[in-house]
């Protein structure tokens, strides 16, 4: 079925016949001529049961005209009176005619010619000729339909056409000059241009249908895309026997695809199979030159040699052709790998063809095709580079893992609602000394050392870490060395205050009256400022006097009397124990201010998730987002670390999807999250339950992500141990839901669940 963006009876060899007798009878005049294979598929549609309409044309109608305009054209050609071959015309109308229709299917050739002859006969040599041309066109149109419907109306039909044509005007010409010239060189000639006229015709009608068609270019080019196309009228489509090549051609059909493009498919099909085929094929270059120009990214370079015609062209540019669509292919290959390494790894090979095309076969010249190309694989050549490039460009991780942050790293994030309370507390005048509880990797440390950026700039901390050399030191000389030195260098990194020195030499003879000397030059240094001494895994130094190696009323006493008479010193231990575990501490730090940091609130952990640093390149789908929570409950540590894994298993993929984490990305970075954590997993496991608790929690990681198991449940399964319950929710590790009890976090569960398999 016609498309209806295509005009009707255009770009097809089967048009349909114009309804009217005489527009008709010239269509089919007109397609003898030209449109040869019309004629033939108008024929074979014929209806026979109406065949009278064929026979009125062909052996009336069509002789009538033919006799005319042959007439017509000798006539002005010799300047012949009318008068002299009036009767010849008439005669020979009459007869045509006659004769076409009472005989002209019965009878043959040999008939025709010689009554032709006797005609001939009785006129000069000028009227014999115009009546000869004129009758012998006539009657050997008319026999030339009657032998091609006798046949079979099939293809013999032309055969029968081109013969009677031929024959008759050769022999009608010959024979009327037969009087006036020699006849055999009469009838060479007249044979000679019947015989050549589709090889010096075009020759002739070479300038007119240019110009012609020049006409229907400039007029489309003028018009706008909604009105219908000049380019059914070009020469092309009429002329099948022109075998020159119209110039132009080609840049129309191409006009009309870009505003027509089912028209412009209908044209170039049609010129495929013609003696044009020529602009069909540099079309269809242009158009494959157009789509591979069209290749802006790698996946459009990937998937354009599905489109390429390169079977349909015999041209040089098939080469060329052929190179982009291997090429094509091949990157199609490499977007498939689902590894990094090995896209890498088969692009270069890619970029290198492109090298060899553009040095061997594209260098810098003025052929058509070099001109038309190379611009195209330089751009090709881009991209791919450009794609190896990204390939190897990896998503820089800010997320820092087991180590504390420190003030100059972005990814710390939140806890300003703790440091308001520090803040709050630190003007109470009570002094009350505070204590930093939370749990292992909770962010404690982090959180000291950016106090400085959190509190009032009149606040000024000073972070001493006593698991360092404080605790480790040999003697008072060198506990209360190290925490002079460690005061000072805090002050400094994060208030640029520069305290008083204090050498070991000073502390040898009387350490703590030394230092207590000491406090008095800082105080005179802090002037209207307070200083904020954090003392950082208290436990530590707890463990230090158990061992002996501090006196327990020297170390603690000093605090003690810190707190108590200088109220520019605000005391903040920090540690994973509370007071009341420590007998000793908390029989001299009385009315301690308990500070509870846990996880991070949801915002702050989206935060840390999607714009731990400015200009995070990496992004999440939402559900993603609400995985990652679900599975770390915005756990501090445990965010760092997962999200660190999905970035490197995004860099482990291709640029394409790199820079966008999906819910799969999360569910695939679990396994080694949890091996890239096993220290962290490790230190609850071996150091913070006992094997009472570690069943406890192994028993319930075996029930399942989110399951809640009864009270009733955990007693029936350890009666003898449920008391391990409540140490559990203290280093929270699970918590009570309802009347049972589950995993707080959806990642340690799963840690605990392995030891059970």
């Amino acid at each position: 079925m016609t498309s209806p963006n295509v005009p009707r009876n255009a770009y097809t060899n089967a048009p349909e016949q114009h309804p009217n007798m005489i527009l008709g009878s010239l269509q089919l005049l007109f397609w003898l001529f030209f449109h040869p294979s019309a004629w033939e598929n108008h024929l074979k549609r014929i209806n026979y049961s109406a065949l009278w309409k064929l026979r009125i044309q062909a052996f009336l109608v069509l002789p009538v005209l033919a006799n005319s305009i042959v007439l017509a054209f000798v006539l002005w050609l010799l300047e012949v009176p009318v008068q002299t071959i009036a009767l010849g015309v008439a005669f020979g109308l009459a007869w045509g005619v006659g004769w076409g229709v009472g005989w002209g299917v019965a009878s043959g050739l040999e008939w025709s010619l010689g009554w032709f002859v006797w005609l001939c006969q009785v006129s000069s040599v000028a009227s014999s000729m115009v009546l000869g041309l004129r009758f012998g066109v006539a009657l050997s149109v008319g026999f030339g339909v009657a032998l091609g419907v006798a046949l079979g109306v099939g293809s013999d039909v032309g055969f029968g056409v081109a013969l009677g044509v031929g024959f008759g005007v050769g022999f009608g010409v010959a024979l009327g000059v037969g009087f006036g010239v020699a006849s055999s060189v009469a009838l060479g000639v007249a044979l000679g241009v019947v015989i050549t006229i589709h090889l010096w015709l075009p020759v002739l009608m070479y300038p007119f249908v240019t110009l012609w068609n020049i006409l229907l270019y400039q007029l489309d080019k003028l018009q706008t895309a909604t009105k219908p196309s000049f380019l059914r009228w070009h020469s092309a489509f009429w002329d099948e026997w022109h075998w020159l090549p119209l110039l132009g051609l080609d840049k129309h059909i191409l006009l009309i695809i870009e505003r027509n493009p089912e028209e412009g498919k209908a044209a170039l099909n049609y010129l495929s199979t013609s003696r044009q085929r020529w602009a069909a094929q540099e079309v269809q270059i242009e158009l494959d030159a157009r789509g591979l120009e069209r290749c802006t990214d790698i996946a459009a370079i990937g998937n354009t040699y599905r489109n390429l015609a390169l079977g349909e062209l015999n041209s040089p540019a098939s080469f060329f052709l052929s190179c982009f669509s291997h090429i094509s292919k091949n990157v199609e290959a490499v977007l498939k790998q689902t590894s990094s390494y090995n896209q890498c790894s088969d692009i270069k090979p890619i970029a290198e063809r492109l090298t060899d095309l553009l040095i061997r076969h594209l260098t810098p010249g003025t052929d058509k095709y070099t001109v038309r190309f190379r611009p195209i694989a330089i751009s090709w050549y881009k991209i791919v580079t450009n794609y190896e490039s990204e390939l190897t460009q990896a998503i820089d991780s800010p997320y820092i893992i087991a180590v504390p942050l420190t003030e100059q790293q972005q990814t710390f994030t939140g806890r300003t609602d703790i440091s308001r309370r520090i803040e709050q507390l630190l003007l109470d005048r009570r002094r009350p000394p505070l204590l930093l509880y939370g749990q292992r990797r909770m962010g404690k440390t982090s959180l000291l050392n950016n106090l400085g950026r959190l509190l009032p700039s009149n606040i000024i901390p000073m972070f001493v870490d006593l698991q360092g050399p404080v605790s480790s030191a040999s003697d008072s000389a060198g506990f209360l060395y190290n925490i002079a030195k460690s005061m000072a260098n805090s002050a400094k990194r994060q208030s640029a205050l520069t305290l008083p020195s204090l050498d070991r030499e000073t502390l040898q003879d009387d350490p703590f009256t030394r230092f207590d000397e000491w406090l008095d030059r800082v105080e005179t240094a802090l002037q209207e400022n307070i200083a904020l001494l954090a003392l950082d895994e208290f436990e530590a130094l707890d463990d230090a006097i158990r061992k002996g190696r501090f006196d327990e009323q020297d170390v603690l006493g000093m605090l003690r009397h810190l707190i108590q008479h200088r109220p520019r010193f605000k005391i903040m231990l920090a540690g994973s124990h509370t007071i009341e575990e420590f007998q000793r501490w908390a029989s001299y730090l009385i009315n301690v201010q308990v500070l509870h940091i846990s996880y991070l609130k949801e915002p702050e952990a989206r935060q840390l998730i999607e714009q731990p640093v400015q200009d995070f390149p990496l992004r999440y789908e939402p559900k993603a987002i609400d995985r990652v929570l679900q599975l770390t409950r915005c756990h501090p540590c445990l965010v760092q670390m997962f999200c660190a894994e999905i970035v490197a298993l995004k860099n482990e993929q291709i640029p394409s999807i790199r820079r966008l984490a999906t819910l799969a990305d999360v569910e695939a970075a679990i396994p080694e999250a949890l091996s890239v954590g096993r220290l962290f997993f490790a230190d609850i496991q071996n150091n913070q339950v006992d094997a009472a608790g570690l069943a406890i929690l192994q028993f319930l990681a075996a029930k399942g992500e989110g399951k809640i198991v009864s009270r009733e449940t955990i007693l029936q399964a350890f009666p003898d141990d449920f008391d391990a319950v409540g140490l559990l929710r203290q280093r929270e590790l699970i918590e009570e839901v309802g009347d049972g009890y589950c995993f707080q976090v959806e990642l340690m569960r799963r840690w605990f669940a392995r030891g059970v398999r």
